[in-house]
This record gives structure tokens, sequence and C-alpha cells, in this order.
């Protein structure tokens, strides 16, 4: 293995170790920590069961640990020998790993500009609230009947079915996204890395972490104005990057700049607490696990399909990874539901292996070579 190589497993493990014990020794960091702690509402979808609106969410609490976020950047910064850009850009898209997870926290949240003011929370089956574990995060259901639906988004003045949320709970802020889809129409399923975003992905793992963690995200040309094509669709971001990059994606995509549709999304659940059984198999599955991505993607997807049976899917994503694996599944899986599946082919399998993207539209792409980026 080569210096660089070997310093970079090791820089991977440093910061894997920081991000995982973050959450973790709460009494040691008392001196560090604020008061607000920060609540993420991942973008979320609605979906018509009878007359209710169902609405499937997931939320992270956590507070800021500044202290922490320098230290580990300035570390950084001196092995990888990286200039102010780099090391701020850096220092953003840490901040999410660093971030103490908070256990036990009920959100309270309301919907803007609501008349009633109603406040929403989650519970148990039994009525209990519902709090986060110990990584920080909690899964949940709130539902909404038709007229409040409509109410709500009369009030927000929304034409497109989006619902904006803010969490009003003691010491929390935070906003988030729901869009209610109805029942019929297009529905855009997305993969993100080296779809949308480059990512080089078959360049290995130094030219990754370098883009991911360092340089400006890039976003793949002509992509925004191909779902800028489907002005009418829904739109669902699944991808096999962990969720702790939701808000530099979300910002980036989504900014007029990029154009890129808004829409539900949906990543991978990487834990970072030692204290909690569930990181010790998630790391496990990370490290091991080549079916971890697979079966996280097929899972989320299906959910999808299964929520929206009487909607058409358009699917897109790259040939760097199995994803045309995981949608030609999801072809034999939900057939009448899957219009048309594009893979963007960013290994040429279009000539070397035209059989794995059979039936599939193809849409042409610079090769990505192993330990070779085009930035």
């Amino acid at each position: 293995m080569s210096k660089t190589t070997h310093r970079h497993f090791i820089i991977t493990g440093l910061l894997l170790l920081a991000f995982t014990v973050s959450g973790s020794w709460n009494n040691l960091t008392t001196a560090v920590r604020v008061d607000i702690k920060n609540v993420t509402f991942y973008h979320a979808y609605g979906y018509l069961d009878g007359d209710q609106w169902v609405i499937p969410m997931k939320v992270y609490v956590s507070e800021p640990r500044p202290i922490q976020e320098r230290a580990i950047t300035a570390l950084v910064r001196r092995w990888y020998d990286l200039d102010e850009q780099e090391t701020e850009i850096f220092q953003s898209r840490i901040s999410a790993f660093i971030a103490d997870s908070e256990f036990r926290e009920e959100v309270v949240f309301v919907f803007d500009d609501d008349s009633e003011g109603e406040e929403f929370r989650f519970f148990s089956e039994d009525g209990t609230p519902l709090r986060t574990n110990l990584n920080g995060i909690k899964n949940g259901t709130i539902s909404l009947s038709r007229e409040r639906a409509e109410q709500l988004l009369t009030q927000q003045n929304s034409r497109d079915g989006w619902l904006t949320i803010r969490a009003v709970s003691e010491e929390h802020e935070g906003t988030g996204r729901i869009r209610l889809i109805p029942p019929y129409g297009i529905s855009v399923i997305s993969d993100i890395d080296d779809t949308v975003k480059i990512t080089e992905m078959p360049a290995g793992i130094q030219i990754v972490l370098r883009n991911t963690f360092f340089k400006p995200y890039q976003a793949v040309p002509g992509m925004a104005a191909l779902y800028q094509h489907w002005h009418d669709a829904a739109f669902h971001y699944v991808s096999g990057t962990p969720r702790q990059f939701f808000n530099p994606l979300k910002e980036y995509l989504f900014h007029e700049d990029q154009g890129f549709p808004p829409g539900s999304m949906h990543m991978k659940n990487v834990q970072k607490n030692f204290l909690s059984s569930e990181t010790w198999g998630n790391i496990g599955e990370l490290l091991i696990n080549d079916d971890y991505t697979f079966n996280q993607k097929s899972g989320q997807i299906a959910d999808i399909l299964e929520a929206f049976p009487e909607r058409r899917f358009i699917l897109v994503s790259d040939s760097g990874e199995r994803d045309p694996e995981i949608y030609r599944e999801l072809m034999r899986r939900f057939p009448e539901q899957i219009e048309k599946v594009y893979i963007r082919d960013v290994i040429n399998d279009r000539e070397r292996n035209p059989e794995r993207l059979e039936g599939m539209e193809i849409i042409p792409a610079r090769t990505v070579t192993r330990g070779v980026s085009q930035f």
C-alpha cells in the first residue's frame, strides 16, 4: 500500500472515530455545548390512504460542536494540504457528522401559516409520545384529512403540493418540507452520485473522498434540463450517500443555479453513536457487506412504489455501482408501474457489457477510470 493510500485510510478511520464518538460522551463536552438543538426534517412525501393523507417522516436532533469541528478540520487540512476553499468546504460538510446527537428528544412541529396552530408529534400505537434514539433519530408518521390538507395548502399558497413545517418544541429549531403527491401521475426516482452530481465513484476512494469532502459540488451536465422536462412529475431522490450530507446536498441541488426539481430525500442511515448497538451493526454492514447499499436503496424505492400503486414511474441512475441490478429487480417486481429506466453509463458498459443495460435507456457519459479524476 502506498503512503498516500495509507494516509487516506488513516484519515478515513480517524474521521469515522471522531464522528461516531461525537454523540457518545455528552458529559465530557458540556462546556462547549450550546442551548439550541437543531432539528433536521428530511424532505418527505405524503400519500392518500382513503380520506387521509399519510406522511412518513424522519427527523434528526443534534447540537453543533464547533470546537471539535475546528480541531478535526485543522488536522485534516495539514494532512491533505488543503487550501482555504477546500478547508471551508470540509468543515461545512462534516458538521452533521461531528454534531452531538440528542437522545430522548420529543419534537413538536407545526405547519407554517396554520390558522389553527395545531401541534404535531409522533406517537406509538398506544399513544405514547415517541422520542429520538441514541443517534438522535426518530421515524414517525402523521396524518391529515383531505379537508385539513386543502386548508393548509391554501394558507401556504401552495400550488404544487409542497407544505413547510417548523419545530416549535422548547429549545428546538428547524424547518422542513413535505410534498403531498396525488395517487395518479408521473413520478421520477433518481440516484444522486454520478447521476445528478459528479462524484466519480468508479475512480476509487481517494478521488471520491476529495470530491465528497473537499471540492465544490459539480452537477452532471444536461441532467437538470432533462428533469425539468418532466415538469409535472413528482421527484424522489434515493441515494447511498449518508444522511449527514442531506443539508449540503439539498442546498446545492435545489438552488436555482442548479435547477434540479425538489423532491423527497431518502439516504443511507449511517449511525454514529458507539453507545448504540445499532451503530456497531451499521458500521459492520458498511465495512463488510457489499449488499448494504443494494438493500437500502431497493427497500426505499419499493416503499415509494407501494405507496403509489396507480402512479407511473421513471427511474434514473448510473452504471458505476449496482443500480442497474437494483432497477432490473424492481422492474420485475413492479412491471405495471415502472415505465422507463434511464442509466447514465459512466463505465462504458454500453460497449463492454451491453447485456447489463438491456431494456434500459442509455445516457452516454464520459468514462470514469480508476485512479483518474476529470478535475
